[in-house]
């Protein structure tokens, strides 16, 4: 949602634009998307962003379908769609997207996850201190800029999906490109924001995520899964909120999607939305019958916990043989 992510992501692929709404001789709202073959829109770095929708005046209404037809599009497909969008109906599918509450500094989330969560927070403190005494100091560094660090995290992540059997997004050269030039963007209302955890100086976890003035969004943790037995990935959560909490930062997203450490770590959720909007014409018909049904079949495992435990294992189990075979 913000112009910076746009522009830059515009720099790597020719398929992004911007439509300028106006009221009269006055600009009332940007909407950017991807336009694809057959008049397909998607967000900008769709299957990245988690925050998707109009840029708009407040009280602005529009009519969906007549937007998309001025873009020159069929169909528009979402899954981050933010609240209170003009292009939200009763129709689409909600999901929660679950927080971290700083507004009142990080002294008093940390209570608030006492109170809820209290063994995971002394558990997470008590292996820090493990940490700290078994492999060195334990230092944390936010906020920094050097490409290398990054690397490392990137590293961790690509493991990461391998070994649970997920598709690697930087095996597109692109992406590695635009997370590159994202954490070199550097303003006050927008930057991209590296941290890591050391212990000596020996890297152990790390996240990458974008920032606005109040919010940070959480985009790639990963660690090195040596250090997996310390709980690495809430130590480095929770060093990043206290830092976070300092710099102005007032929420941090961790993204739409069921992970154990959101439901120990969150104090609440926003909700986004899934789903398209579509003109009545064959390209949008073809769409339907190749997304619809997917996206449906996914929403159903995703909600059942048993099902959703049983495709999780499948994919770990892939990702295993898959690493074997690769060597």
């Amino acid at each position: 949602m913000s112009p910076e992510f746009t522009l830059t992501v515009g720099e790597l692929r020719d398929v992004v634009r911007v439509a300028v709404l106006y009221d009269g001789p006055d600009i009332v709202g940007f909407f950017p998307f991807e336009r694809h073959p057959l008049g397909i829109g998607k967000p900008v770095a769709a299957g990245l962003t988690d925050a998707q929708g109009l840029v708009y005046a407040q009280g602005l209404r529009i009519d969906p379908v007549r937007l998309i037809k001025d873009c020159g599009l069929s169909v528009y497909e979402f899954d981050h769609l933010v609240a209170r969008q003009p292009l939200l109906n009763a129709r689409h599918e909600r999901h929660p997207s679950p927080i971290i509450d700083l507004r009142d500094g990080f002294d008093r989330y940390a209570e608030t996850l006492r109170a809820n969560s209290g063994k995971t927070y002394k558990s997470t403190l008590a292996k820090q201190r493990k940490l700290d005494r078994e492999a060195g100091g334990v230092r944390h560094d936010y906020g920094i800029t050097d490409v290398e660090p990054l690397r490392t995290l990137l590293g961790w992540k690509t493991d990461q999906y391998r070994r649970t059997g997920r598709t690697d997004r930087f095996a597109h050269q692109w992406i590695v490109e635009l997370v590159e030039r994202l954490l070199a963007t550097q303003s006050a209302s927008f930057a991209g924001v590296l941290d890591m955890i050391y212990a000596g100086d020996e890297p152990v976890a790390g996240h990458f995520g974008l920032r606005t003035r109040t919010t940070l969004v959480g985009w790639f943790p990963a660690y090195d899964t040596r250090f997996a037995k310390y709980s690495p990935g809430l130590i480095q959560h929770l060093a990043m909120a206290e830092q976070a909490a300092k710099t102005g930062i007032q929420v941090i997203d961790m993204g739409r999607g069921q992970k154990e450490y959101k439901d120990k770590l969150k104090t609440g959720e926003f909700e986004v939305a899934e789903g398209r909007v579509a003109r009545a014409n064959a390209a949008a018909g073809v769409h339907w019958m190749v997304r619809v049904p997917a996206r449906k079949t996914r929403a159903t495992v995703m909600g059942n916990p048993l099902l959703l435990k049983t495709a999780d294992k499948a994919l770990k189990t892939y990702g295993r043989l898959r690493t074997v075979l690769q060597g």
